[in-house]
């Protein structure tokens, strides 16, 4: 893929606001009593785990390898 003004439109450097929303959203719903506190206990850690391991392999990309 080309990148245009800087940016790569790849969109796995997306998934780290996407995980920040959902983190988000758990914590909302659980205040809300739409998720079980017990839910929300086994969620956010996960979350937490999944943008850890993407921050780890962020020079992985290969569409920005070609740079």
């Amino acid at each position: 893929m080309e990148k245009s003004e800087g940016k790569c439109p790849c969109p796995c450097h997306r998934m780290i606001g996407v995980l920040v929303v959902l983190f988000g959203l758990t914590f909302l719903l659980g205040a809300f009593q739409v998720l079980s506190s017990n839910t929300v206990a086994i969620v956010w850690p996960i979350l937490v785990i999944l943008a850890g391991l993407k921050t780890i392999f962020r020079g992985m990309c290969k569409c920005c390898d070609a740079a």
